[in-house]
């Protein structure tokens, strides 16, 4: 089979993932890049054709698929614009930051019968997917943590958006939520959220959170959320009803710097063509998108100030 062509819309921090993926994946052909700067265009000018403008390049590069990695408030646009294509979608998460775009989404890729793939890069951790695998087949999950601990400012480079709570959609829960939330899903199934603890800066930025969530089995699980924390913690913890306790740190045996990312976004990417054969739709970006909100929602707590 020869390889399909895809196109990447926004050519920020999380973009330079699916370009180095790309380059292991020869079911895959970087057929163009769209992003709204000429800064960022510029490096690719020689190898593959450069847009401004996301509709333009879905017109004239025909493409089979299509990667949208702009920021948070600009997803559902372009998706939408991408699905109307008859284009599938790989975007990055959040689906889109409100349930409304994303359910609106989640309707028009169900009723056209086009892909709407949202990456949730975590779920294709070389350390969670061994600690799935660890667990035994009968294993009764009494309770799961998820820590997502990191300095934002740290993370973003020139993407200065995810400082805006507009443009983000709020702050950690927004933007580091769905990963967090997509996680619980892969060991409890569907849950809700039973409790939240979300706090603020004087910007209106979430920068901590701790979301309690419930399956209907009674399963509990915690998730943890700090954009201010002084270093990195991400990592998964498991406590079984006999007693045991498993736990995967996503960051182990990557040592560099977002190292852990390059494994995860060729599982993503691999993942992706998979659903573009196939054809499935999947609701799994509006599963985690409607527990931000839901969270948001439940909230108790409003503004702290950070130093």
């Amino acid at each position: 089979m020869s390889a399909r062509r895809i196109g990447i819309v926004g050519l920020g921090v999380i973009s330079k993932f699916y370009l180095a993926a790309l380059t292991r994946l020869p079911h895959w052909e970087l057929a163009a890049v769209c992003d709204v700067r000429d800064s960022a265009l510029a490096p690719h000018r020689e190898h593959a054709p450069c847009y401004r403008d996301h509709r333009s390049m879905l017109a004239a590069a025909d493409l089979d698929a299509v990667v949208v990695t702009v920021p948070n408030d600009a997803h559902a646009e372009v998706c939408r614009d991408a699905l109307l294509a008859g284009i599938p979608v790989c975007v990055e998460k959040p689906l889109a930051i409100s349930g409304i775009e994303g359910r609106e989404l989640d309707a028009l890729a169900r009723e056209r019968g086009i892909p709407l793939f949202t990456a949730f890069h975590r779920r294709y951790n070389d350390n969670v997917l061994a600690l799935r695998r660890e667990l035994p087949a009968d294993a009764r999950i009494e309770s799961l943590r998820v820590r997502y601990l990191e300095r934002i400012e740290e993370h973003i480079g020139s993407d200065t958006w995810y400082l805006d709570p507009q443009r983000c959609g709020g702050g950690c829960v927004a933007d580091n939520g769905p990963n967090a939330f997509d996680l619980v899903r892969q060991f409890l199934g569907d849950v809700e959220v039973s409790g939240a603890d979300v706090r603020h800066d004087e910007a209106g930025i979430d920068r901590h959170a701790l979301i309690e969530l419930r399956s209907a089995e009674g399963n509990a699980a915690t998730v943890e959320l700090d954009w201010s924390y002084p270093g990195e913690i991400k990592d998964v913890e498991v406590r079984l009803d006999n007693g045991t306790v498993l736990r995967a740190d996503m960051l182990a045996h990557h040592s560099g710097f977002k190292s852990s990312l390059w494994h995860e976004y060729v599982g993503i990417l691999e993942d992706f063509a998979d659903t573009v054969s196939t054809g499935s739709t999947t609701s799994d970006g509006l599963a985690a998108l409607e527990l931000v909100e839901a969270s948001y929602r439940k909230q108790r707590s409003t503004t702290i100030v950070q130093e």
